[in-house]
């Protein structure tokens, strides 16, 4: 390694420093300060608090160092990736518990978003071969998210994807769907059997955390049907117990 690059990795490590001590101090810090507790001298610390601040990693203000926005959303990320590992993990866990494909959705902005799916070789999961935002109507996690919309955004959604048919089996038509829905019961398990995909069942269960519409859901093979309901309950065990979990990753 050349005395340049030795040079740029040295810069790097006390510029880390320095963010490492601006971050431990909430109410701000002045430079004497960080240059202190990072153990530079102060022009070294003068130097790279003001590139700090230019690149966005840091503020300044009335000569006291803040966090930046650039720094924050490198914070935002790394949080968000530890709550997305938190709910992979806990597909994993549901996956082997019950042997299905294990799914977790949420309704956000006006769409459905499949945030996270855990299935193996031996149990894949139901291929997506029509787009899930376009076909909530036929698939278990959107019928199970519609479920808990009130009707006027229910409505707005299957104006913006209407209701057509996916396979033999799905909903005829949005009057239909909508009492179908109406009459879906608060926790009770989403079932629909082929309506998405020929060849797969699938059942999903709805979350309550907030004003958040979420859900998790499973799915088998159709000749494996008998399988679906026993696992669904069995799911809905499950998260019982993990619901403080789920509720915390519904912000990703």
């Amino acid at each position: 390694m050349d005395s340049h690059s030795t040079t740029l990795i040295g810069s790097v490590q006390r510029a880390m420093r320095l963010l490492e001590a601006v971050a431990s101090r909430e109410q701000g810090a002045p430079a004497k300060q960080l240059a202190r507790e990072a153990g530079l001298a102060l022009p070294t610390a003068y130097h790279l608090l003001r590139t700090l601040v230019h690149e966005g990693y840091l503020r300044r203000d009335r000569g006291l160092f803040y966090l930046g926005e650039a720094a924050e959303r490198l914070s935002s990320s790394g949080a968000q990736q530890k709550r997305r590992s938190t709910v992979s993990d806990t597909l994993a866990h549901l996956r082997d518990a019950i042997g299905a494909p294990v799914y977790y959705a949420i309704y956000r902005e006006g769409e459905i978003e499949v945030v996270c799916v855990a299935d193996t070789p031996a149990n894949p999961a139901v291929e997506e071969w029509a787009d899930f935002r376009e076909t909530a109507h036929a698939h278990a996690i959107g019928q199970c998210l519609l479920s808990q919309l009130d009707d006027k955004s229910r409505r707005d959604h299957l104006d913006r994807y209407p209701v057509q048919s996916i396979t033999p089996y799905t909903v005829r038509d949005k009057d239909r769907l909508l009492r179908r829905l109406e009459r879906t019961g608060r926790m009770e398990p989403v079932v629909e059997r082929q309506e998405y995909a020929l060849g797969a069942v699938c059942a999903a269960i709805p979350i309550t955390a907030g004003s958040t519409a979420a859900t998790m859901a499973i799915s088998f093979p159709s000749h494996q049907v008998d399988r679906l309901l026993p696992a669904a309950h069995k799911l809905q065990s499950e998260m019982g117990r993990l619901l403080g979990t789920l509720a915390i990753s519904i912000s990703i």
